[in-house]
């Protein structure tokens, strides 16, 4: 079941922004005050990487984005002020990368952020 959160945060709006060309409408998303936590083989999760407000999670975006590679969401749970989505990512070369996130919202914002990520090596 998929419901949009009150301050209307829902799957087709979250959609649109990974799915897009750029990372301009997924950033809109986050709260400035939003945190982001990445676990991850490189990041494990006793030392997880932390992004701090918009901009550092913009920076990690614009690299994420600047990439040649499609992005997917391929599920998507929105219950009240919490979120949880499975991402699908693909390169040209066939590697994949795969991304599953809980998220917490206030007002239709993300403030909180745990991403777990595996890739293609």
């Amino acid at each position: 079941m998929t419901t949009a959160a009150p301050s209307g945060f829902g799957t087709d709006t979250l959609r649109r922004g990974i799915e897009a060309d750029t990372s301009a409408m997924l950033l809109e998303l986050y709260a400035d005050d939003a945190e982001l936590r990445i676990v991850d083989r490189n990041t494990q999760p006793s030392h997880p990487k932390v992004l701090h407000g918009r901009d550092e999670i913009a920076a990690m975006l614009d690299d994420v984005y600047s990439r040649d590679m499609t992005h997917s969401l391929e599920a998507c749970v929105v219950q009240g002020d919490l979120a949880a989505y499975s991402e699908s990512c693909r390169y040209p070369d066939g590697v994949r990368v795969l991304s599953e996130s809980m998220l917490t919202l206030r007002d239709g914002k993300i403030t909180g952020q745990t991403l777990i990520q595996a890739w293609d090596e």
